[in-house]
């Protein structure tokens, strides 16, 4: 299935229609050297992923260095998150235009100049700006999208695109390694390994990089075709789902460090290992949602995955103890929010018109990355308040819940129909 403008109302193109259509350019069965294609989109999503979390494992040492609030220190780590989704939006619709082949190298050699500039910056302002460029990075996301959806046919794409979300793997590298190569090695050294793999897979990228064959070309401005895509409510409803299950990623995978060592005592050294096994099963997670939308359909893969992230966000609230059952509880959230991303992107997949993929996962992205930049923001406020991080949780309980229910009921039919 996919969408339409008829006039002024959005109508949905059967699939013999589809089929017609895909006759005249979209891609319908699999292509030789889409795995190639497959593997390098997934690389360059995650070495640019991993440039754009390296504030988040130092954002408690850099809090305790320069005295920050809670808040401040909060809004430092999101920065990056926020222009990161909002620059998915002009990045996708520049992918649509220019073709990933273009467009992947820039984004690569644009994330090399804010990393370089984290290894000499030390003041709260200059990290503040330093890390706004550092969102760059997280637009890479809408480039490798509409990539990998071209080269894939629909029954097998929202795998693939799970597969390709295993590149969000970025973030666990740098929890991994930042704080743990700052102190082996000073505190420059984690980014200037990250800007020398920057700019080795921009090269690589240059070279080997290819757009699907008969890739369909849009016509008219960026902006139309937003315009476009923007009036289908399908869209909206999009970047709903993927707000919450993303964007809970998103939010968990920068403030995680700081909630441990704020909770549960541990050293930076332990929390940034911790958050790295959340987000390594977030990521493993992710093309099992996909797998699982192939095989039953995204709709009730979405259903219960959210369900599940609204339990343990309750449990998670009442702050258990460690082990087991808070390590339970997040690592339940992990692969259960890992699994709603990949079944949203199948999704997109299953609706989103051949030649507006990339426009409409720039909208999708930008609401994703969004929605992991309020949750710190709240949750560095609420503690600074009440001392306690209980109502920031049952407030992600709420909204995921609230995500599972509107789900079932707003777009139950899509699961009861040939798309």
């Amino acid at each position: 299935m996919s969408i339409a403008r008829d006039g002024e109302s959005t109508r949905t193109i059967p699939a013999a229609d589809a089929s017609s259509a895909a006759a005249a350019g979209a891609p319908t069965t699999g292509r030789s050297g889409a795995a190639t294609q497959l593997v390098l989109a997934t690389l360059g999503f995650l070495v640019n992923f991993w440039g754009w979390a390296l504030l988040g494992p130092l954002g408690p040492g850099i809090k305790e260095r320069l005295d920050l609030s809670f808040t401040a220190q909060s809004l430092l780590v999101a920065v990056p998150v926020v222009v990161g989704s909002l620059g998915r939006v002009p990045v996708g619709a520049l992918t649509d235009r220019y073709g990933a082949r273009v467009v992947f190298p820039l984004v690569t050699l644009a994330t090399i100049v804010p990393v370089l500039t984290l290894s000499v910056v030390s003041s709260y302002p200059a990290l503040l700006v330093t890390g706004f460029f550092l969102g760059i990075g997280g637009t890479a996301f809408a480039v490798g999208v509409p990539l990998v959806s071209g080269w894939y046919p629909p029954a097998r794409r929202g795998f693939a695109i799970g597969v390709f979300g295993i590149g969000m793997g970025g973030t666990a590298i740098a929890n991994f390694t930042t704080v743990r190569l700052a102190d082996a090695y000073g505190d420059r050294a984690p980014f200037l390994l990250v800007a020398a793999i920057l700019a080795a897979y921009a090269v690589v990228s240059f070279l080997l990089l290819r757009d699907a064959p008969g890739r369909v070309r849009p016509t008219g401005s960026a902006w139309r075709r937003l315009a476009t895509v923007g009036r289908l409510t399908v869209t909206w409803q999009l970047c709903f789902l993927y707000a919450v299950g993303f964007g809970g990623f998103v939010a968990f995978s920068v403030y995680l460090p700081a909630y441990l060592r704020t909770t549960y005592d541990l050293s930076a050294a332990d929390g940034a290992l911790r958050t790295a096994g959340f987000v390594v099963l977030a990521v493993l997670a992710r093309p099992v949602g996909g797998w699982l939308s192939d095989r039953l359909h995204p709709v009730p893969v979405l259903v219960w995955c959210f369900g599940g992230v609204a339990a343990f966000a309750v449990v998670q609230a009442f702050e258990p103890v460690l082990m087991p059952v808070a390590t339970v509880a997040l690592l339940g959230m992990a692969v259960l929010l890992g699994a709603a991303s990949g079944a949203v992107f199948a999704l997109v997949g299953k609706v989103a018109p051949a030649d507006q993929v990339g426009a409409v996962t720039g909208l999708v992205g930008a609401a994703g990355g969004l929605g992991g930049f309020v949750p710190p923001l709240v949750m560095g406020w609420v503690y600074g308040v009440q001392g306690s991080y209980a109502i920031g949780l049952m407030l992600l309980s709420d909204v995921a819940l609230a995500a599972a229910v509107f789900t079932a009921v707003k777009m139950g039919g899509l699961a009861r129909r040939d798309v």
